[in-house]
């Protein structure tokens, strides 16, 4: 006859048989938990794509209404910000800018006028007055007149010393400048192009613009902040011959320069919505009123200056209307999409709260079995206990053809 189970063989078994509902029930809420996570980075790409054709809709309507008020084209745009730039007497811009233009012929072919890409202020284009004037303050006039030398020896080129560090007039950009009757006063900025840290991140191919790859400030809930535009960086219209000017490891000018004279700038549509993205903001931010928060934190109150120099605006229509009508059916559908799998969430964190709510009924079970264990019941949702010597044989020696469940 076997022995029946002893009291401690009892507690064991119905400890392992509560400890096995445990772990099925917790595998249960890892697989919620898995669900939960796919189904929000599947609603965050979507959000994603949303942002950027509602970006590109949004420069679309921007250039057809400004095409519609405004009388002035792209190339009167540029030549205005010459004309401008020529106005800044005595700067190495100006300069520069009056031999590319009235002595082409006579320095075209000099190494340093060849190395010369151009300034930072017709190097690029927005596609609104607004976000070129904020835009141009944000950096600066010395910024804004800044030469972009291609090499460093370009930039070696401009300037010479004699053997006490005292600048040669006869050499470079000021011997040039006296040749045509013309003298600089003051410092002047340069960037060279091959010398700028570029961006680290990734390019989006498949954007004719090739716009960099950086990710979107985000509410708690995923969506971007209120009157949030773009990244300045991403802005800046470049043009054909502009996108094809890269360094000799292969970075454009937005990865280079305007990178770095703009990193993570953030844009807005007024002063109210940076107030309301603070917490989102570490690299600054503008408005297109003209609000500006500064990378250091510093924000620029008071009237805003007369702006000598701005970016040339592009009234050019990047797209066509049938690629619009096509990107706003994209956003209807993708919008689609987005409520089926917030329906699908729903009904998962339900799921997911019912499983954690029998863990935890089931865990305090096991906790209050533990320290008052029961000789005479058997755990709710445990199965027969049966003698481990004599499997399916009475545990308690009862002559019965039928085993005793509890």
């Amino acid at each position: 006859m076997a022995s029946p189970p002893l009291p401690s063989q009892i507690v064991e078994f119905n400890c392992k048989v509560m400890e096995e509902k445990l772990k099925s029930l917790g595998l249960k809420v890892k697989h919620h938990d898995e669900n939960l996570r796919f189904l929000k980075s599947e609603i965050n790409a979507i959000e994603e794509v949303c942002v950027d054709l509602a970006i590109k809709l949004g420069n679309y309507h921007t250039s057809v209404a400004a095409v519609a008020t405004n009388d002035t084209s792209t190339e009167e745009a540029e030549q205005r910000t010459i004309r401008s730039i020529l106005d800044q007497d005595k700067t190495a811009a100006a300069l520069v800018c009056q031999l590319k233009v009235r002595y082409h012929e006579r320095t075209s072919n000099m190494p340093l006028m060849k190395d010369i890409l151009g300034f930072v202020a017709t190097l690029g284009k927005v596609n609104d007055d607004h976000l070129s004037r904020v835009l141009a303050e944000y950096l600066g006039m010395d910024n804004m007149l800044a030469l972009v030398c291609k090499t460093y020896d370009g930039v070696k080129g401009l300037e010479k010393y004699d053997k006490d560090g005292i600048i040669d007039k006869s050499s470079g950009i000021h011997g040039l400048g006296r040749s045509v009757g013309k003298f600089l006063n003051g410092r002047f900025t340069v960037f060279c192009l091959e010398n700028l840290r570029s961006f680290s991140g990734d390019v989006n191919i498949d954007d004719p613009q090739r716009k960099l790859i950086l990710h979107r400030p985000r509410l708690p809930g995923g969506e971007s902040p209120p009157g949030f535009l773009d990244f300045a960086v991403n802005m800046i219209h470049l043009d054909r011959a502009h996108l094809s000017c890269l360094t000799a490891s292969g970075h454009g000018l937005r990865e280079t320069l305007f990178y770095s004279l703009f990193s993570h700038l953030q844009v807005y549509k007024t002063r109210a919505d940076i107030q309301c993205a603070l917490p989102l903001i570490n690299d600054g931010a503008v408005s297109l009123d003209g609000g500006i928060l500064k990378p250091n934190g510093s924000f620029c109150l008071g009237y805003s200056k007369n702006l000598e120099v701005k970016f040339p605006v592009s009234l050019e229509v990047s797209s066509s209307p049938e690629n619009i009508a096509e990107m706003e059916e994209q956003v209807k559908l993708k919008n689609w999409e987005k409520e089926r799998l917030l329906e699908d969430m729903k009904r998962e964190e339900d799921l997911l709260k019912q499983v954690k709510e029998l863990y935890s009924k089931k865990k305090q079970e096991l906790m209050d079995y533990l320290t008052h264990p029961s000789l005479t019941q058997t755990p709710r949702d445990s199965p027969p206990i049966c003698s481990p010597a004599t499997p399916g044989s009475n545990p308690f020696g009862a002559k019965s053809s039928h085993t005793r469940r509890y």
